[in-house]
């Protein structure tokens, strides 16, 4: 299982977040833009530049993402391809993306995207502060204890 991450948008905050548990727990990180990422030196953590274009990074990553992998991003049909797929999804203000709740979120999506279309303001998201960095940290963390759930244990030495 994999972390990949829609990287245009995702705050700074969030990918450190991402190298020191992709280092801590021996998970593959690979960041996804449109433009060059810098990453820290780690096995686990990798970037990939894709084309400049609409979606061109949303289409590379639900390309890429299997089942039981996690995919940050804002995105909401992003977040619904993963899940689709069988991914999970998670923003980085901490909101988890299920089978249950992609609906809802699409929904809104395309609500807002109608008013500002028509000329409404709809202002934007409140400011990135602690509480969102805590609800992304917990959502990873339950993640990261599923992932180490699901994996096979270590085969053992007999003598």
């Amino acid at each position: 299982m994999k972390i990949w991450v829609d990287a245009d948008a995702c705050p700074a905050a969030v990918k450190d977040m991402l190298f020191r548990a992709a280092d801590r727990e021996q998970v593959a990180v690979t960041l996804v833009a449109n433009k060059l990422l810098r990453t820290p030196p780690s096995q686990w953590v990798n970037a990939v530049q894709v084309a400049n274009g609409f979606d061109v990074a949303d289409g590379y990553i639900a390309h890429q993402v299997q089942h039981g992998d996690l995919v940050v991003t804002g995105d909401v049909p992003l977040a619904a391809l993963v899940v689709e797929a069988g991914g999970e999804a998670l923003n980085p203000r901490g909101e988890r993306y299920t089978a249950d709740t992609i609906r809802a979120a699409l929904t809104m999506r395309n609500f807002l995207t109608e008013l500002r279309d028509s000329g409404v303001a709809t202002g934007g998201p409140p400011p990135f502060g602690q509480r969102e960095r805590q609800a992304f940290a917990r959502e990873l963390d339950g993640w990261l204890l599923r992932r180490s759930r699901a994996k096979p244990p270590l085969a053992r030495s007999v003598r």
